[in-house]
Formats: structure tokens, sequence, C-alpha cells
């Protein structure tokens, strides 16, 4: 029976024995449930206001904060043959103690004493150098003894022009003379022969001017033949100094020539010396490649060629160290969406593979075995895995991370947020809008705004307008 009526019939009819009004009947306990109902009820309401941490979560590893931290393979420098080891797996080494010999396997370098035969190599080729530079030097005075007798050469040849030209000049005056008689002859001769026609003059005197006219004639003949000699002469020692100018012109050429493949055979043995000690250093740093060191303190991790009479080439990796006492940090990656949210200097919350620990999302104070750490760096570009990399660092204010956690180890990272209602976070998981992004963003400027602007900039900028700029609670 419902009773909504305001008839009761309840005192009219005798209910002591029917047993369908008995199971009908609401009995105490429904009382005692509204009020349970209401008690928690109310602490629902109360717990909808509480305080809430927003949070992101995000899964990493162990790694080191610095770059020299991490874990490092040793590799080969050069070529060679696995000899002896001088560590063991898991061995703690120090800066520059040995940790594997290796033997040469390249035939070039086979020789034992191929630093100091290659030394004796470059004494040798200096002393070329050295022998070299004497040869330029004797050359040099050769080239400058033929300038001089080139000079001393042309000198004589030329008193020898002068004096050609003086006896051309000479030569030249005994023919006028010789032509000169001549034509006196040939007046006498005529003068005789026409007195001896007359009979003034004998046949005698007549033959002797015939003798005196052929006189005449070979010494005019005589005379020019000293000239055209004389001139011969001339032309020859003209052609004399050319062909002395020519021959030593020639003569310092091929000197000079000599002297700059001298030149360039001392510069050929300068740039062989250079190499030589190349190769006598680049020998000399090879003899101490064949010790492989540790690069700095660690643990040997890996042996990665193991056994002895192992052939490695240059670069293939020998051992793997871990450096000792370094700063630990986790790489956590966060989704594109959520990197917005992450800001250096974040707290983020850890826990870590191998240590128990329970944390309560919201009320990270009442969470226990988590550590503490700080947003130290975040990565510009995206990674393999479609993420954004976060490097965090251990809180020096909160509590230390434990001494036993080990490079590579799990992490799962919580970056908390802000603190917001219960309620609002629900309403915000409903609706599947991320955490509170535009928190910090001022709001659009209104209307309102636009004309304080216009009315500042008008009065000169005396008058400033102080409206706070209210951040945005919820984007969405």
């Amino acid at each position: 029976m419902l009773n909504l009526s305001d008839n009761n019939i309840r005192s009219m009819v005798g209910t002591q024995n029917l047993q369908s009004y008995k199971r009908l009947q609401l009995g105490q306990y429904h009382f005692s449930f509204k009020k349970v109902l209401l008690i928690f009820s109310g602490l629902f309401l109360v717990f909808l206001f509480l305080p809430w941490t927003q949070s992101i979560r995000a899964d990493g590893r162990l790694t080191t904060l610095q770059p020299a931290h991490r874990p490092q393979t040793i590799h080969a420098t050069i070529a060679g043959r696995i000899e002896k080891w001088y560590v063991a797996e898991g061995q703690r080494v120090q800066k520059g103690d040995t940790i594997v010999f290796l033997s040469e396997v390249k035939t070039d370098y086979f020789d034992p004493n191929l630093v100091g035969r290659t030394g004796e190599q470059v004494a040798a080729k200096t002393q070329s150098i050295a022998a070299y530079s004497q040869k330029v030097a004797a050359l040099e005075n050769q080239i400058t003894a033929m300038q001089a007798e080139l000079v001393s050469k042309t000198d004589q040849i030329r008193n020898k022009i002068q004096q050609a030209e003086l006896k051309i000049a000479s030569d030249r005056a005994d023919l006028e003379r010789a032509i000169l008689d001549k034509k006196v002859a040939e007046r006498q001769l005529e003068g005789t022969k026409n007195l001896h026609e007359k009979g003034l003059k004998s046949l005698t005197e007549l033959e002797e001017k015939k003798l005196k006219l052929q006189e005449t004639n070979a010494k005019t003949a005589s005379a020019e033949n000293k000239l055209n000699i004389s001139r011969s002469e001339l032309e020859n020692a003209k052609v004399e100094l050319t062909l002395t100018k020519n021959e030593f012109a020639n003569k310092i050429a091929k000197a000079q020539s000599e002297k700059f493949s001298t030149i360039s055979d001392q510069f050929d043995a300068t740039a062989t010396v250079g190499k030589l000690k190349i190769d006598q250093e680049n020998y000399t740093r090879r003899a101490t490649f064949y010790y492989i060191t540790a690069p700095q303190d660690g643990f040997v991790v890996q042996a990665i060629q193991p056994g002895l009479g192992e052939i490695l080439k240059e670069g293939d990796p020998v051992v793997s160290i871990l450096p000792a006492g370094v700063d630990l940090a986790v790489e956590i990656f966060v989704k594109p969406m959520d990197l917005p949210l992450v800001l250096v200097g974040q707290e983020v919350r850890f826990l870590f593979d191998g240590w128990p620990a329970f944390f309560f999302s919201g009320w990270p104070n009442q969470s226990f075995g988590t550590f503490s750490g700080r947003v130290a760096a975040i990565d510009r570009n995206i990674s393999a895995n479609g993420k954004f990399r976060v490097l965090v660092s251990p809180d020096p204010s909160q509590e230390k991370w434990p001494d036993e956690l080990r490079v590579g180890g799990g992490a799962k990272g919580i970056a908390l947020l802000k603190n917001v209602p219960v309620w609002y976070e629900l309403w915000r998981s409903l609706n599947g809008f991320p955490p509170d992004f535009y928190q910090n963003l001022p709001l659009a400027p209104t209307n309102a705004d636009k004309k304080d602007k216009s009315k500042s900039e008008k009065t000169g900028g005396k008058e400033s307008v102080d409206k706070p700029k209210m951040p945005l609670k919820n984007a969405k």
C-alpha cells in the first residue's frame, strides 16, 4: 500500500493477521538508511569541494644528467688482434688503467724499428735539402761568372768593331787617293800620247806613262779590295757580337733552369721531410694505441669482443664502461598534447622500479614511496617514438634518491600541476578537456579595453587603465 490518500483505513481494518500487509510495510531500517544516505550525500558534497592536484603521467627510465656520465663503449682506434685482457667484467677501473692489449695485423707496421728508420729517412732527406741549397748557391755563382764573362767578351768584340770601323776609314782614304792617282795618270797618258803624235814626246816616255797608269789601276783595285775586306771584318765582328750574346744567354738560361730545377727538388725534399715527420709522429702515436685504456673512472660492464685472438677493425667496439659517481636523472617521454603543461623547474614525482610505493592521484602529499624531482631540460624536437623527451633531475630540497638506483632502470613520472576542486576535475574528465593550459594567458581585449586604449592614446598616455587581466580558468 502506498498510502497516497488522506483517508487512512489503518484504524478501521485490523492488520495484525494480514501477512501481505506485514510484508509490504516499511520497517525501521528504512529510516536508518535514509539517514545514512543523507550523511553520505553530505560527505560527497564536501568531497567535491576538496582540493585536487592535477597531474600528467609518463613512463621513463633512469639516465644521467651529464652526457659524459652515461654508459659508453670504448672502440678500437686501430686495427689489431686481442692479445691480453687486463680486466674482468664488473671490475672497477681508474682513469688510465689498461683494459686490453692489441697486436699489429697490418703488414705496413710489422717492422719493430719503423719509427727509428723513418727518423733516418727524415735525417737523410734533411741533408739532401742542405745539398740542394749548396747546389743552388753554386749555380748562382756560375750565373754571376757567366754574366761577367759576357760583359768582357762583348767589350772585346766592340773594340774589334771599333778597330774595323777605323780601318775602313783608312782604306777608304787609300782608295780615294788611288782613284785620284789613276785620274792623274790617265791625264798624263793622254797628254803624252798627244805630244807623241806631234813628235814632242818619245815612245819611251809614252810607254812609261802607260806603265804608270797600270800601276795606279792596280793600286786602286788593291785599295778597293782592302776596303771590302775591312767592311767584311766589321760585319763579322758584329755577327760575332750577336753570337756571343746568344751563346752566353743560352748558357745563363740553362744554368738558371738547372737552378730552378734544383730549387724545385729542394721543395720536394722539404715536402717529403714534412710527410716523413708526419708518418713518424703517426707511427709513434699508433704505438700508444696498442694499449686500450679507461677514459675515466667507472665499472667494466661488458666485454663486447671476448676471448683472445679476435681481429678488430678500426672503430670496432671492445668494451662497455659505466662511469662512477654519476649524477642520476630520469628521462620521461611526454605526449605532444601535454608538452605545453610541462615547464622547466616543475615538480615531478617518481615511482622507481623495485621500490614499493603508493601514489594517490590528486593528493600527492598522502602518497609514500615516491621521490621528487625538478624538470631540468625539455627537448625542442620530437623523439622517434612520437613524444617529447623531458629530463628531470633530483630535487635537492626533498628526500634523496636511493643509492641503489642504476642507469637504465624504469621509472613512472607524475608531473604535478594546478590544484583545483574535485568537482572541477570530474567535470573536466567527463568532458575530455586537458588540464588547465590557458591559466596564465590574458583575456582577449574587449570593446571597452579598445575604447580605453584609444582614449589613452588621445590623452598622450597620461591616463592608464589598471584593469586586471583575469586568467581563464577553463578555456573550453
